[in-house]
Order: structure tokens, then C-alpha cells, then sequence
């Protein structure tokens, strides 16, 4: 091939041209606009963080696109599978082990390593564990989720309670003389037979681990879950629990008013909604807890003791931000998810949502842990548990809870329920055993 004197020397000056004139409109690969998708409420006030955002930040811009929850995680899939992903999302956290086997993130560990702002140390440590899947980070929690106690004061201090259980032998013994003072129209506590959740936790109290051979094969047959299951088809078959379905749960604040209920295994969600929708003579009569530890301590009889055990485990949950592979504007991506992710920013999304923040030090600034009702949160979150972080886990938590219901209806054993738990969650996690995915050769 012949060469043309200079035309390299002119290229080299035409693309130093080209990148002047980028620099100059604002900053190189940062120039642009950042597209983040948000959901639910979040999507709707995460446009007052922005402004801020865009003033540390000349150049950069951000586009938030609002996806309502119930249909986020079709959207997720339908833009990956169609090239038409964002730079940032706002993911669940069970969500993201289906989106790391799917290679749609890029994981975060260089850049939290190299970031004066995103300090490891200062988030939850079971929130963050939810964000570790086969030793990478793949997101920054956002705010968190966990499920504790919230109870009626009164009713127990009348049952001879004056303070929240810290066991589950003095659980069962509160929600037992409650039943027996309210007679055959009131309940102990309320657990909707359409959620896994509940009995998950009781399961983690146990130890259970769900999942065994590199989470390729059910485990539910291990007594420490079988346990758990008993207890739980336990609660309904004394009284203390009432069967029913969504009617129920819909029902939760009129039944929790009216004292038809003392106990609700529930979210900080339910914070603001049982403020807002119980009468205000209740006001001082309602409280949260953390969960009960299942074992006694060694000096049971003394409340102190068993409050020093800490609280049993609960569910990890919650939403992070996450960088989407492949994404032309990824280092200005990462600035917004560092940006979304300082404690001042969770104070702020807190103060707009009332979603509790993921970082100590933002719970420090709002004081939050000053508020008895939320105190219980922040007590609770010291101990919480991811499930197991494998796509297949939303399907194995239907298995699940069409099995305790089975179980909790009559329609089964426990011990056929977990039996036939097992089958189904071993025939979902077939293919995963077939490719291998981290399981032991005894799981193959």
C-alpha cells in the first residue's frame, strides 16, 4: 500500500480538533446525559436530588424515567434482551443475581475501592451482602427493607406483658394469652398465607439455610427448617393465626384498630401508613420490635439477658443502583449511583419517601434511631439475611408458599409438604446443576 505523506499528521490534528471541541462543551466521556430508571415512588422524587447532581457536575445532565414496580422487572429483561438498557437502575435487591448471570451490570468493587465517598464500612452489612454475588459488588443499597414486630402495647400489657417478647417461648406465650382475653373473634398475629416472607425469617431463626450443594438443591427438608415450618402451622391451627387470604391483609389497619390483632410481622412501610390510618386515640398504643430470637438464652428468666442475645434474624431487602454494562457513559454513571448513594442523599430520599437509609452514618444525621418506632428498625438491621442469591429464587418462593399452605390447611403433612418442596425446587434448579454453576459434584 502506498503511503500519503502527512495524512496521519493531519488525522492526529483533526481528532485533536474533535476532542478540543468535546472538552470544551463538557468533559469528555462524562459529557451527556445520564439515563437513570427508577421505580415506584423513588422514581417520583429522585428528580429533586438531581438539580444538586447537575450543579456538582457542569455538563452532565440526568434523564429519570418513572416505572411503576409491577412492571419494572419485565421492562429490565425486555430492554436487555432489545439493547435498549439505561446507564443506571434502581433494582430490587433479589433481583440482581438474574441480572449479574445475564451480564447486564458491571460490577462496582474498582470503583467503590477508589471512591472518598462510598466508605464499605458504613453500610449494613447484611444490605450490602445482598449486593455480593460470587465475591463481586454489583450495586450500592440504596435504602433498605426488613421485616419486625409492630404491636399493641396495651394488648400485651393487658396479657401480662409489659414489654415486646425477646424469645419465641415468650412469643408464643404472649400471643397465647391474648388469644385467650379476647375470646374466638380475636387473633394474635396477622400472616397473609400469600407471603414466603414470614416464614423465611422464622426459618433463618432456626439457622436454616434453604438451599445446599452450592445452592443447586432444596434443603428444606433439614429439621432446623422443619422446625420452623411446625412452628408456623402451629400458629394457625391453635387460634393465633387466622386462615384466610388477600381480604386479610387488606384489612390489616381496621382488624390492628380494633384489637382483633396484637401482633403484624410488616415493613417500615407500614410506619407512616399505621400513623396516617389508625384513629388517633391509638397513638400511644402501638409499637415495633425486633424479632425474637428462637433459642432461649442461658438465663431465660431474666429480660435482660434475652434482649443482649439480640434480635433473630430477619429478611435483607431493600433497593441499590446499579451500572448497567456496556454503557457509553459509565464513569459519569458511577458518579451519579456515588452521588445517590451519600448519606446526605438517603437522608433526603428519607425525608421525601420515608424509606430508611442503608448507611449508618445517614441514620446518624437524621437521628432516626431517636424515634422509638424506628429505633426497632435499627436494631433489626444489625441482623439480617439475604435469600439465596440465584435467579431461580422468586419461582422457589411460590414452591414454598404453596406448599405451607398445604401444610397450614391440612392438606399435607409437614413432613409430606417439605418432601414435595424438595421435588420442585430440585426439578427448578435442574438446569443450574446440568451447567454446573458452583455446584459440588454430589449435587450433579
Amino acid at each position: 500500500m502506498t503511503r500519503v505523506p502527512g495524512r496521519r499528521a493531519a488525522a492526529r490534528a483533526v481528532s485533536a480538533l474533535l476532542l478540543a471541541a468535546v472538552a470544551a462543551c463538557g468533559g469528555g466521556r462524562d459529557a451527556g446525559t445520564v439515563r437513570l430508571w427508577a421505580m415506584g415512588r423513588e422514581g417520583e422524587v429522585v428528580a429533586a436530588l438531581v438539580p444538586e447532581f447537575e450543579r456538582r457536575h457542569p455538563g452532565l445532565a440526568v434523564d429519570v424515567q418513572r416505572i411503576p414496580w409491577s412492571a419494572a422487572h419485565e421492562k429490565l429483561l425486555t430492554a436487555f434482551v432489545g439493547g435498549a438498557m439505561p446507564d443506571v437502575i434502581q433494582a430490587g435487591n433479589t433481583w440482581l443475581p438474574e441480572l449479574v448471570v445475564l451480564g447486564a451490570l458491571e460490577a462496582l468493587d474498582e470503583r467503590i475501592a477508589a471512591s472518598a465517598t462510598a466508605d464499605r464500612a458504613d453500610w449494613f452489612p447484611g444490605i450490602l451482602d445482598t449486593n455480593v454475588i460470587d465475591g463481586r459488588t454489583w450495586g450500592l443499597p440504596w435504602y433498605v427493607d426488613t421485616r419486625l414486630l409492630f404491636y399493641r402495647t396495651d394488648l400485651l400489657a393487658e396479657a401480662g406483658y409489659p414489654g415486646p417478647p425477646r424469645t419465641w417461648a415468650a412469643w408464643l406465650d404472649a400471643m397465647a394469652a391474648v388469644k385467650r382475653g379476647g375470646g374466638p373473634d380475636r387473633f394474635a398475629i396477622l400472616l397473609p398465607l400469600a407471603d414466603w416472607q414470614p416464614l423465611v425469617i422464622l426459618a433463618f431463626a432456626r439457622g436454616a439455610a434453604l438451599l445446599r450443594d452450592g445452592d443447586c438443591r432444596g434443603d428444606f427438608r433439614n429439621p432446623a427448617f422443619r422446625a420452623a415450618l411446625a412452628f408456623y402451622v402451629d400458629l394457625f391451627r391453635r387460634g393465633l393465626a387466622p386462615l384466610g387470604g388477600a381480604a386479610l391483609a387488606a384489612n390489616l389497619y381496621q382488624d390492628f384498630a380494633r384489637g382483633d390483632l396484637a401482633f403484624a410481622l410488616t415493613g417500615p412501610w407500614n410506619l407512616g401508613e399505621f400513623a396516617r390510618r389508625l384513629p388517633p386515640g391509638l397513638e400511644g398504643r402501638w409499637a415495633t420490635a425486633p424479632m425474637p430470637v428462637a433459642a432461649e438464652p442461658a438465663t431465660a428468666a431474666d429480660p435482660e439477658e434475652a434482649a443482649a442475645a439480640g434480635p433473630g434474624p430477619s429478611l435483607a431487602g431493600g433497593a441499590s443502583l446499579a451500572l448497567v454494562r456496556g454503557s457509553p457513559r459509565a464513569d459519569a454513571a458511577w458518579r451519579l449511583i456515588e452521588f445517590l448513594a451519600e448519606p446526605a442523599q438517603q437522608v433526603r430520599l428519607h425525608e421525601l419517601t420515608g424509606d430508611l437509609p442503608a448507611r449508618k452514618r445517614a441514620w446518624e444525621m437524621a437521628r432516626l434511631a431517636e424515634e422509638p418506632r424506628v429505633r426497632a428498625f435499627w436494631e433489626q438491621l444489625q441482623s439480617v439475611r439475604a435469600t439465596p442469591k440465584i435467579p431461580e429464587w422468586e419461582r422457589i418462593a411460590g414452591k414454598l408458599t404453596q406448599q405451607a399452605e398445604a401444610a397450614v390447611r391440612g392438606h399435607r403433612s409437614v413432613d409430606d409438604a417439605l418432601a414435595a418442596l424438595d421435588a420442585e425446587v430440585d426439578a427448578i434448579l435442574e438446569k443450574r446443576r446440568w451447567l454446573g454453576a458452583g455446584c459440588g459434584a454430589a449435587a450433579r
